[in-house]
């Protein structure tokens, strides 16, 4: 046998003995960019859609800078981990939440820069993922425009604030957080890239809550709401950065919810 032959023979055996790399589904929405972004995304971990996470907005975009989502998974058992991402928004990625103990739930607002498909994801605890999601009419831009703080001018005066509130009830403990933040994507002239990076809620003896990654497309001054698996009257730490490397901290005593009417 040549040189050459034992050679392809030998490459032949290796792409045999290689595991497959598992196929994504086809896409129901159709969108252009699943493939790729779903590659990027999910490596070759196995992939479903899934209409049991749930992932709530408005039909359309009144506002571009500013769109609502929430992503409910608690009908799931064993989810470990939630992505937000439009498919076709310059910076795909919105925010990779982490959970330790913490429900499967989270919502923030977004920007979009034009029509696209806004999804979620969750993995279980077998590294697979679930996805579900919708089109979105939006009239674009919200990527590429200059932040309202920094048009009026006032955004240094209030970077590093941050506000929270804790209600426990029934299902959890809700966190919702509001930091002050121009969340700048880099695609405007003489402005580089500046966003709020990380979020970790710990409770108040060092317990994990959970882990905000979060992205240059989430919305300017980001909201985010959790709810976490907190005693009554535990003390709720958060602890944030962001690219610049300013810190954001605050701790949060827990209030009862309002009894329903």
């Amino acid at each position: 046998m040549s040189r050459f032959a034992s050679y392809l023979a030998a490459v032949l055996v290796t792409l045999a003995a290689a595991p497959a790399q598992a196929a994504l589904p086809a896409d129901p929405l159709g969108s252009p960019m699943w493939q790729r972004l779903g590659k990027t995304l999910f490596g070759d971990a196995p992939v479903r859609f899934d209409p049991r996470v749930r992932v709530i907005f408005p039909d359309i975009a009144e506002n571009q800078r500013q769109f609502p989502v929430a992503i409910d998974a608690r009908g799931i058992a064993g989810v470990k981990r939630i992505l937000l991402f439009a498919d076709l928004n310059p910076i795909p990625l919105a925010v990779d939440y982490t959970l330790e103990a913490a429900q499967p739930y989270f919502s923030t607002r977004i920007k979009l820069d034009q029509r696209t498909p806004v999804r979620g994801a969750v993995q279980l605890a077998d590294g697979s993922w679930l996805v579900s999601g919708g089109w979105i009419d939006a009239a674009g831009g919200g990527c590429s425009l200059p932040p309202i703080s920094r048009v009026k001018g006032d955004w240094a005066q209030h970077l590093g604030e941050v506000r929270g509130v804790a209600r426990w009830g029934a299902g959890g403990m809700r966190i919702r957080l509001a930091f002050r933040h121009p969340m700048d994507t880099g695609l405007i002239d003489n402005i580089p890239t500046y966003n709020l990076e990380e979020v970790a809620l710990t409770g108040g003896e060092g317990r994990r809550f959970g882990d905000l990654r979060i992205e240059a497309s989430v919305a300017e001054d980001p909201e985010f709401t959790m709810i976490v698996d907190a005693s009554q009257n535990e003390e709720v730490v958060m602890a944030g950065r962001d690219t610049n490397g300013i810190d954001y901290a605050a701790r949060l005593t827990p209030t009862a919810a309002a009894a329903p009417r």
